[in-house]
């Protein structure tokens, strides 16, 4: 035998093994997953949960090790990304259960295994045994189990960070991750309507009741503000629905559509801009807008210029513009959207990203996405080192329950004046409104 084919004989014979250990690996990962999947649909929660500490935690004890590592064994051959990614998965196979049967107490439960899990080694301890520590140790630390929590602490949002507060865009953002699973993709968007809901509820709920005549206060205090900026919200909220009939954000919206149909991408470029800008008040806002954003829109896909707009090249303009406005890279945010916001105006920058919606619709995914990148973003600071960035994430919340979901507001006008009603009104005292909302038609949404 030459020394060639020895080689071979030997490089094959290792292909061979290396095969050989990722059919055992993925043989033992889909056993684990049909059986939990199995289990969490027919037993207990308690006793499901016994299952996965034994599976995970107990084997890892010193007086079992000796004996038996039970699933390490096979997954200590492998990398740590892979343990990581079995571990989530049959994470979320039990959320994803768990959280359609709202049996949420046992989520919160399993992530709380992680947190109480405690393992000490010594110089004796088996090699294996304190990598596998050390592999549970670092999932604890990651942001896949940050990633957990927002599951386990979803009505906590006066607790603990800030952030929690806004989960329903992190869990989004988890839902339309490719890298995660299919359980936590489904657990991850189910679990961010119903936390965007809840929001809209509760919205609805403090408006109708605060703006009751009562003697007592009570009757306000049982339907919490679901936003932090206070009383304050019935104002804005009838600030942010005022403009109605011919001059509404829709009505603009469809006729700019209707204008532009048939433009070429260079002059419909020029005529996003002027939409964008149209009805703003605020004049620096504006000049820095015109400014910035031409300059980006005007350099992007020049080659497209002489092609007549289409509905691919319009969602395409809409979501590179939203990135101009919000996060280019989706790390930190762009220098637009802190030169837009150091101005004072959230509410302004925020109708802005929603003229963009109602000319794109399917671009709102891509927007709820980068408000995610933001948040995660600003993450790492203090509430009090990022309270404008709070406010307008607040603003915006607001807005989009107002004008891109499924229930409708109106101002209903509560006190009659002396002028003529036939005298176009532009100048609106808030005072003298109500605000009323109703569930839109599924035509109308």
């Amino acid at each position: 035998m030459t020394v060639n084919s020895l080689s071979n004989s030997q490089g094959d014979r290792h292909l061979l093994k290396s095969k050989d250990k990722r059919l055992k690996l993925q043989n033992t990962q889909e056993q684990l997953y049909s059986f939990l999947l199995r289990i969490v649909k027919s037993w207990q929660p308690d006793e499901v949960l016994r299952v996965f500490k034994r599976s995970f935690f107990d084997c890892l004890s010193l007086e079992a090790s000796k004996s038996s590592l039970g699933i390490y064994i096979v997954l200590l051959e492998h990398s740590e990304e892979e343990f990581r990614h079995t571990i989530k998965r049959c994470c979320y196979i039990l959320i994803n259960n768990w959280e359609s049967t709202r049996r949420h107490k046992y989520i919160r439960d399993l992530v709380e295994l992680f947190a109480n899990f405690k393992l000490k080694t010594n110089p004796h301890t088996p090699s294996k045994l304190r990598l596998a520590k050390t592999w549970l140790d670092n999932f604890t630390r990651s942001t896949d189990f940050e990633e957990l929590k927002l599951f386990a602490y979803r009505n906590e949002e006066v607790k603990g960070h800030w952030v929690n507060r806004y989960s329903s865009y992190l869990l989004f953002a988890q839902s339309l991750n490719e890298n995660n699973s299919q359980e936590q993709k489904e657990a991850a968007r189910k679990l961010s309507r119903v936390l965007k809901d809840k929001f809209k509820f509760e919205l609805a709920m403090y408006i109708a009741r605060s703006q009751l005549d009562f003697s007592s206060s009570s009757s306000v205090a049982r339907h919490r503000n679901p936003s932090s900026l206070g009383d304050n919200v019935i104002r804005l909220i009838k600030a942010i629905v005022v403009k109605k009939g011919a001059f509404s954000y829709a009505n603009i919206a469809n006729i700019f559509l209707q204008q532009t149909q048939n433009e070429l991408f260079h002059d419909f470029k020029n005529s996003l801009l002027k939409y964008l800008i149209f009805s703003v008040q605020q004049q620096e806002f504006t000049n820095i807008l015109q400014q910035q954003l031409s300059e980006k829109l005007n350099l992007w896909k020049a080659e497209y210029n002489d092609r007549v707009i289409s509905k691919e090249i319009l969602l395409r303009v809409c979501n590179r513009t939203i990135d101009f406005l919000t996060t280019e890279n989706g790390r930190e945010p762009s220098n637009l959207f802190v030169m837009l916001l150091s101005q004072g105006h959230p509410l302004t920058l925020v109708i802005v990203l929603l003229k963009i919606i109602l000319i794109s619709n399917h671009s709102r995914s891509h927007l709820e996405m980068r408000i995610a990148n933001l948040i995660s973003y600003y993450d790492q600071y203090l509430e009090s080192e990022c309270t404008w960035f709070i406010h307008f994430i607040e603003i915006f919340n607001i807005t989009f329950a107002i004008y891109a979901e499924n229930v409708e507001y109106n101002l209903i006008k509560m006190k009659e004046d002396n002028k003529d009603n036939i005298e176009l009104h532009l100048n609106y005292n808030l005072d003298d409104y109500r605000v009323f909302s109703q569930l839109k038609t599924s035509k109308e949404v």
